[in-house]
C-alpha cells in the first residue's frame, strides 16, 4: 500500500468516526453530520498533511470539531 493510498484510509476513517459521533451526540442524519465535517475548518486541517491531524485519533479531531462548532472557528 503506498502512502498515499494510507493516508487517505486514516483521514476517511476518522471522518467516518466523527461522523459517528455527531449522529450520536446532536441526534442528525450522516448526511448531514458529513456535511458539517466536508464543510469544516477542521475537515481543512485534517486534510492538510502538514497538520499532522490525520495521524491523530478521532476522538482528538472531533474535539477540535466541537470546539469548531461553538465557537465558530479551530481553536
Amino acid at each position: 500500500m503506498t502512502d498515499a493510498i494510507q493516508t487517505k484510509f486514516l483521514i476517511d476513517s476518522i471522518v467516518e468516526d466523527m461522523a459517528k459521533y455527531l449522529v450520536e451526540d446532536k441526534g442528525i442524519s450522516e448526511i448531514d453530520a458529513l456535511d458539517i465535517i466536508y464543510n469544516s475548518q477542521t475537515y481543512d486541517k485534517i486534510t492538510d498533511l502538514s497538520t499532522g491531524l490525520y495521524f491523530q485519533s478521532s476522538g482528538y479531531n472531533y474535539d477540535i470539531l466541537k470546539h469548531e462548532l461553538t465557537y465558530g472557528k479551530v481553536g
